[in-house]
Order: structure tokens, then sequence, then C-alpha cells
């Protein structure tokens, strides 16, 4: 399995002036992420408005960055579901296109018992070879993925981590320590990275890497070699950052703060919309006490 890397950036999903993807700018800004940090790129999921994105939109977008990315760094694709049978369709899509891994979410809506879930998630990995990150965002989906049920998942030969944006450190530390070794635990959190870290967390799978993924990546790069006082440093300098960026829900605030940096990346897709003035002074405000690591 190629190995996938300890900081992913979630990216948006890059629109014209039609609304129509931009698949162009899609292209430049997943190379300039990795440049600026990251290991890899998480593809049309939450913060790529994968509930706006049409099935088309999201194969032709696994397809246009990978022939961009042509080896370097790797690329997890979002295809979960509320529909277990969707979820497969376009899991076994995403693995014909070649990309190296699959997000899936606990499914949506449905408000699925724990053994829903695991049969929802062993379904899905029994119809793939793609190495599988599950991802619980209780906040999002309303059913919390319980530790047990994690550890059991992990059983699974191609279920390989967990995206945890659950914001509970004991459950992600139950986690760690039941699971078959091997397992990784990602962050969904920004502001949990460096916590996460502490308990035998992996990685994180980021939001303001598109602006600072250099600086995260030595705040894990120096705890990690050691040097917790500097990792506790940048943590607390990102902190305002990280807040801003959720200031509204994501990825307003930061496809707002993309675009007035000087990436362009266009508007949201309705239901999502522009930042109000209120919300959006205190973004560009916020961005002013940052260094910018995006090649712009």
């Amino acid at each position: 399995m190629k190995e996938l890397g300890r900081l992913l950036t979630a990216m948006v999903t890059p629109f014209d002036e039609k609304g129509e993807v931009d698949y162009e700018q899609a292209k430049k800004l997943a190379l300039a992420l990795l440049s600026s940090g990251s290991d890899g790129v998480v593809l049309a999921a939450t913060t790529g408005e994968s509930p706006t994105l049409l099935k088309q939109e999201e194969v032709r977008l696994f397809s246009e960055v990978k022939s961009a990315l042509g080896g370097r760094g790797s690329i997890v694709a979002y295809t979960g579901s509320n529909s277990t049978a969707e979820a497969v369709e376009a899991t076994k899509k995403a693995e014909q296109v070649g990309v190296d891994a699959c997000l899936l979410v606990v499914p949506y809506y449905n408000k699925p018992p724990q053994e829903g879930l695991y049969q929802h998630f062993k379904t899905v990995a029994q119809a793939t070879s793609l190495p599988c990150i599950l991802y619980n965002v209780p906040s999002r989906t309303v059913v919390n993925m319980t530790a047990d049920t994690v550890i059991r998942l992990s059983q699974i030969d191609n279920i390989i981590g967990v995206k945890e944006a659950s914001g509970n450190l004991a459950q992600i530390s139950s986690i760690i320590s039941g699971a078959k070794e091997g397992f990784l635990v990602w962050s969904g959190n920004d502001g949990d990275i460096l916590p996460l870290l502490a308990v035998g967390g992996y990685g994180v799978i980021s939001v303001v890497s598109h602006l600072v993924g250099k600086q995260i990546k030595e705040m894990m790069e120096s705890y990690l070699g050691g040097n917790t006082g500097a990792a506790a440093r940048i943590h607390r300098h990102l902190i305002p950052l990280i807040n801003a960026m959720f200031i509204v829900s994501n990825p307003i605030p930061l496809k707002y703060a993309l675009n007035h940096v000087g990436f362009r990346v266009g508007s949201p897709r309705l239901p999502l919309t522009e930042p109000d003035e209120k919300a959006a002074a205190a973004i560009r405000e916020t961005l002013k006490d940052y260094t910018i690591d995006l090649p712009l």
C-alpha cells in the first residue's frame, strides 16, 4: 500500500464564474498544496462540497487531479454515502480511476445503529481493493461511531484508519489502544492535531493546511522529534486562524480566505453562500496575523 502521509488536505473544489467545476484550477491547487507541506489531498469530501457535486463531476475531478500529480503525493477520494449501494458504486468508480485510497463517512440522516455501521463499512470495504479510511463526524452525521465499532472494523484488512472528528479524546485514545497494529488515526479537527498526536494518533486531514500547510507540518515534525515546546507554540499561534475558518459552515470561510489572498476558487454552491460582511471582516482581520504558505 502506498504511504498516504501524515498531513492530508481536505481540498476545496474550485468553481468558475458560472458555478461549474474548474478542473484546471483544481489541478493547480492540488499541486500548490503539495508544494506547501501536504503529503496528499482528499477530494470531493465535506470541504470539497460533496453534497452538491454530481457523481460525474466527482469522478472527473479524481481523474484530472491524478493526471496533474503524476504519482506525486497521494489522492484520497471521498466515496461515502448514507446509501451502502451508492458508496459501493462510487468506490468502485474511484478505484477504476486509480486513486490511492477512499474516505467513507458514517451514514448520515438514516441514524443507523452500531451494527448497521459495521455492516455498511464491511460491505464497502469488501467491494474494493482500495485502502479505506473511516470518517466519524457526528456534528454532521448525528450518529457517533463508537470506539468498539471502529476497533471491530480495524480487523478488516483494507480498512486502514479513521478520520476522527468527534473531538472526544477519550474515545480516540480507546481506538488507538484497541485497534489492530498499524491502524492509523487522523484528526478531523485542526484544533485537535497536537492533542491527538500526544495520545498516539498519526496525523490530520486538514482544512487550514490550504493556508498554513508548512506550519502545520513543522508543528507535527517538532512534536514527533521531541520538541514539544516548539510544537505547542505553533499550535497556540494557529488556533485563532482555525477558529476563523469555522466562524460559519466550512468551506465558506476557507473559500473566502483563498480568494482574498489571491488563489481563486470561486464561491460555494448553494445552499452554501458567501459569508456576510461581519464574518468576512473577521476572516480578513485574522489573516493579517499569518504568513500564507500556499504558493500564490
